[in-house]
């Protein structure tokens, strides 16, 4: 039965995670992403807050943590996925995905710099096989496409750091919180304010957008915003983190076909191939040292 679940579960990240690129990249065709990301957020929040009440689940984080939450708000909900959905109206869905399939490496790097953790000699060379080939994607991309693919690329690079320093800042402060009082408040907090800049800097015409875009908006809200989530929480309860990471290697390869089925566009063979070492280094950069002392024992 824990099988069964786990799989389920696995599936469940891969398909939100694979899609949300594609989703992002259709919201943004007739949406302005100031406007796109608060709607997003207004369309999670009730169902974070129906959640967090069957629950009994706090919506507040811990006194002396409450500052934080608001950081959390603007850092990690508003400001980065704003800049994700404007990167991703630049840059094709797969190499979004690639970008972003990179979060664990940022990660390390940052808490060995930030938090003084030790990296092994395994995940040194995750971390430069994974750097290399985010390098050589992102280069190669670059001048086979319009050059004003730059601005998108620098949008996803800084929403994903500032992701990966929340995360840091989450392992720093000891921020234990339940994923649903993570999202929910912090999410209606984001939509609001999002909703109200937006009116002011995007000035957006209702009229103008298409039905696609707005069942984007409630697709990623409703489904990748709320199952996605608590799928990868669950999955990551049941098995390591080194387990849960595969879903790394699997949703840039879904978010590259859905690309091609959806536009009609052929996905070029070196981003196939570029997403294989990228994973291999994220997979290296997870895996516990005891894991090859056990390989090395068996082997015995």
């Amino acid at each position: 039965m824990n099988k069964i679940i786990v799989i389920t579960l696995f599936c469940l990240v891969s398909i939100t995670w694979g899609t949300t690129w594609i989703a992002m990249k259709i919201a943004v065709e007739t949406i302005p992403p100031f406007f796109a990301t608060g709607i997003r957020f207004l369309a999670a929040s009730p169902l974070l807050i129906i959640l967090s009440y069957l629950t009994k689940t706090p919506l507040l984080f811990p006194y002396g943590q409450r500052r934080f939450q608001i950081f959390i708000s603007i850092f990690y909900f508003s400001i980065p996925f704003t800049l994700m959905l404007y990167g991703s109206s630049c840059v094709n869905s797969s190499i979004s995905s690639i970008i972003f399939a990179n979060m664990p490496v940022l990660v390390l790097l940052i808490s060995h710099v930030y938090l003084k953790k030790k990296i092994n000699f395994i995940q040194k060379i995750g971390i430069v096989t994974s750097l290399i080939t985010l390098f050589f994607v992102l280069l190669i991309d670059l001048k086979s496409e319009y050059f004003f693919q730059w601005k998108g690329i620098l949008a996803l690079l800084l929403a994903l750091l500032s992701h990966a320093v929340i995360y840091v800042e989450c392992q720093k402060k000891s921020c234990n919180v339940s994923v649903i009082t993570f999202n929910a408040l912090p999410s209606l907090i984001s939509g609001i304010f999002l909703s109200t800049i937006s009116w002011f800097i995007e000035t957006p015409h209702i009229n103008f957008f298409s039905t696609r875009s707005i069942l984007a908006i409630f697709y990623l809200g409703n489904f990748c915003g709320i199952c996605g989530i608590l799928s990868y929480f669950y999955l990551q309860k049941r098995v390591s983190s080194f387990y849960a990471s595969i879903v790394f290697l699997i949703f840039p390869l879904i978010a590259g076909f859905l690309e091609m089925y959806i536009y009609k566009k052929t996905i070029l063979l070196y981003k196939l191939w570029f997403i294989f070492p990228s994973g291999l280094g994220i997979l290296l950069t997870l895996i516990p040292i005891n894991f090859f002392k056990n390989v090395i024992r068996f082997s015995k």
